[in-house]
C-alpha cells in the first residue's frame, strides 16, 4: 500500500510539473570544449588585396576578430591557438619586426602559440625584440634554447583547465637546416620530433591526467619525399588526440583521422594561410569520466 501511494505521489507531483523530493540528482551536462585555430598567417594584418588572385578578398585580423568573439559569446570553453610563422609576407612585418603581429594576437586574446621557421628571420634577438608584446606564452618543445638568449622564455608544455577539463599543450617545430640562414639560428638544436612527442604526449595524458593533449605543429601536413609530418608523426606516436598543423599552407576542409601507435584516432587539421580560414574543432567530454564522446 506504501509503495502504490508513494507512485500515485510521484504522478501527480511530475503531472503538475513540481520536483519530487525522491528524485534523483539532476544529470550532469556534457562539458564542452571549442578549439580556434590559425597557422601560417605571415603577417597578413589586412585582407588580400583585391588583385584577382585565389585570395582575394579574404582574411584580415578585424573579420578574424568578429569571428572569434561572435564564437566566444556563443561558447562557454573557448581556446585559440596558434601553429607558427605569425611573421613575414607583409611590409607590417619589415617594417616593424613583428611588433604588430604580436600586439594583435595578443588583443585577439589567443591562449597559446608556436614558432615556425620565419620567426627566425631577424634570428634571436629580432624574436626578442617585441617580445614582451605576447601576452601569451609559446610553447616549443623540440627547440633546445638553452644556449641562446631564448633559453627560459618558450614553455616545453602548458596545462589549460577548462569546466574541470586539463588540455595539454606541447608545440613541434620544423627542422631550421636550409630553411634560415645557419647565423640566425646559431646555437639552437633540434630535437627528433617523434622522440619528444613520445616524452611528453604520454606524460601530459597519463601522469599529468590531462583529458585532451594538443601538439601545435609546425612540421608540415604531409611531403612526397621520406619527410617527418604531421601524417607520418602520429602512427609513431600515442596520446596525441589533436594535432593543430602549418608550415605546408595546407588547406582541409575537415581535420584528417589518423591512427596512431595505440590504435585510436588523431585528428590532424591545418587551416591554409593568411588567415582566410579559422579553424574549429568541437569536443564533447562526459561530464563524470572526462572522457571524450
Amino acid at each position: 500500500k506504501f509503495i502504490k501511494n508513494l507512485a500515485a505521489l510521484s504522478l501527480i507531483a511530475a503531472t503538475l510539473g513540481i520536483p519530487s523530493t525522491f528524485a534523483g540528482p539532476p544529470k550532469k551536462k556534457d562539458i564542452k570544449i571549442t578549439i580556434l585555430h590559425t597557422n601560417d598567417v605571415h603577417s597578413r594584418i589586412e585582407p588580400f588585396p583585391m588583385d584577382g588572385s585565389r585570395l582575394q578578398g579574404l582574411g584580415g585580423t578585424a573579420r578574424r576578430s568578429t569571428l572569434i568573439e561572435q564564437i566566444r559569446g556563443q561558447e562557454k570553453n573557448v581556446l585559440l591557438l596558434d601553429a607558427g610563422d605569425m611573421f613575414q609576407g607583409t611590409p607590417y612585418f619589415n617594417l616593424f619586426d613583428g611588433q604588430v603581429e604580436l600586439e594583435i594576437m595578443s588583443k585577439l586574446g589567443y591562449d597559446a602559440g608556436t614558432f615556425g621557421n620565419h620567426e627566425f628571420d631577424n634570428g634571436i634577438a629580432g624574436l626578442l625584440k617585441h617580445y614582451d608584446k605576447a601576452s601569451f606564452p609559446f610553447v616549443t618543445s623540440n627547440y633546445d634554447f638553452s644556449n641562446t638568449a631564448l633559453a627560459g622564455k618558450t614553455k616545453e608544455y602548458i596545462i589549460i583547465e577548462k569546466d574541470g577539463i586539463r588540455i595539454g599543450i606541447f608545440g613541434l617545430g620544423v627542422n631550421l637546416e636550409g630553411l634560415v640562414d645557419p647565423k640566425n639560428h646559431t646555437d639552437v638544436t633540434y630535437l627528433d620530433p617523434v622522440e619528444v612527442a613520445n616524452r611528453l604526449a604520454p606524460k601530459l595524458k597519463n601522469e599529468l591526467k590531462c583529458d585532451l593533449v594538443i601538439c601545435l605543429s609546425h612540421l608540415g601536413y604531409s611531403y612526397k619525399e621520406d619527410k617527418i609530418s604531421d601524417i607520418t608523426l602520429v602512427p609513431q606516436t600515442t596520446d596525441i588526440d589533436l594535432i593543430i598543423g602549418g608550415h605546408t599552407h595546407t588547406l582541409l576542409d575537415k581535420p584528417t583521422a589518423v591512427i596512431n601507435a595505440a590504435g585510436k584516432v588523431t585528428l590532424v587539421n591545418q587551416v591554409g594561410n593568411g588567415g582566410v580560414r579559422l579553424g574549429r574543432i568541437d569536443y564533447i567530454f562526459n561530464p563524470t569520466t572526462k572522457e571524450k564522446k
